[in-house]
């Protein structure tokens, strides 16, 4: 007989292999130390623009490319157009109406602009630059770096020396999102750093795009939550 595995188990196991060991002070911290800042990017519709102004912003993103001394990640996120806080605040409108045949118009534009959405599948993108840092550790050799794919669990010795140093790699690590966001804003592109909770509310969704879709992460302003909280389903230490 097929041996059913228990539900603890999966989920001790997947989360075993995730990367990130913490979301803290608008900062991914990974296991093996390195820290990550994501920025989210504004979209500009390249060809309604004039050649001047395509000419400019190709120049500044040129400039951009070579001013930086450091690496960093562009990722593209596609998905679903998710339209539920507008139709709830629709929903208030609509019952705070007085007039009942306003009130029936409401409804009736809420009915339709949902319907649209759900069969028409429109796609929105989101834009997105990692930035990283990585701390200076000694070397390991192979042997080391074996046995760390074998057990890819944390432990208490790998997190308190994540969290000596992680002030250290913070500061160079808004140093370089500065940069970025500056260079950036000078190209006419709209930057903006991904905080903790939305940082949390990302990756929810990118590690659960179905299960995501119909259940929400809670208000996290509301919850009681400490300076490093975890991805959701992650267990406490």
């Amino acid at each position: 007989m097929p041996v059913k595995q228990r539900k603890g188990n999966v989920e001790a196991s997947t989360q075993t292999h995730l990367k990130i060991a913490e979301v803290k002070d608008n900062t991914l911290v990974l296991k093996d130390g390195s820290v990550r800042a994501i920025l989210e990017v504004s979209s500009v519709n390249f060809e309604l623009l004039s050649e001047q102004e395509q000419n400019s912003i190709i120049f500044s993103y040129q400039d951009f490319l070579n001013s930086l001394d450091f690496p960093i990640q562009i990722c593209i996120r596609s998905k679903r157009l998710d339209i539920e806080g507008y139709l709830t605040r629709m929903t208030e409108i609509a019952n705070n109406q007085a007039d009942p045949r306003i009130k029936q118009q409401t409804f009736d534009y809420i009915d339709f602009v949902a319907s649209f959405v759900e069969y028409s599948d429109i796609m929105e993108k989101d834009f997105y630059i990692v930035i990283p840092h990585e701390p200076t550790r000694a070397k390991v050799n192979f042997f080391q770096r074996f046995m760390a794919q074998l057990n890819p669990g944390d432990n208490a010795l790998d997190y308190r020396i994540r969290q000596q140093e992680f002030s250290v790699l913070r500061k160079t690590l808004n140093q370089r999102v500065s940069a970025v966001t500056n260079a950036l804003t000078s190209a006419g592109l709209y930057v903006k750093r991904v905080n903790t909770h939305e940082l949390i509310q990302l990756f929810y969704e990118l590690y659960n795009p179905i299960t995501s879709q119909g259940q929400k992460v809670e208000n996290l302003l509301k919850l009681n939550i400490t300076d490093a909280p975890k991805l959701p389903g992650q267990k406490n230490a």
